[in-house]
């Protein structure tokens, strides 16, 4: 279940990636730019009903996906660069890092 909580910031180089804020890692993430909230992200609108994808090596294959293989609402996808699985937004028509 998503942190309610949680704050994100996008990801550098992204249009719609989102990454929460404290994040541990090292992570190409918007040093000065703005946060969101999970409620800005529409975070309690997400699909309960979540699908596995296949693993992504970066966040910036996230966005390619569109071309080849067009995301659903509920997609997972783990990023092995970052360690960490995002889910698919189709409200935000983007990416946020995934609690479960």
């Amino acid at each position: 279940m998503q942190d309610q909580g949680a704050t994100y910031k996008k990801m550098a180089g992204t249009s719609a990636v989102f990454l929460c804020s404290d994040y541990q890692g090292a992570s190409p993430v918007e040093r000065d730019g703005e946060t969101w909230n999970a409620q800005e992200l529409h975070l309690n609108e997400t699909s309960a009903t979540t699908q596995s994808k296949p693993a992504m090596a970066n966040a910036l294959a996230l966005e390619g996906l569109e071309d080849y293989d067009p995301p659903s609402a509920g997609d997972v996808r783990h990023v092995s660069s970052l360690g960490v699985d995002f889910i698919y937004s189709d409200k935000i028509r983007g990416w946020i890092q995934f609690q479960s």
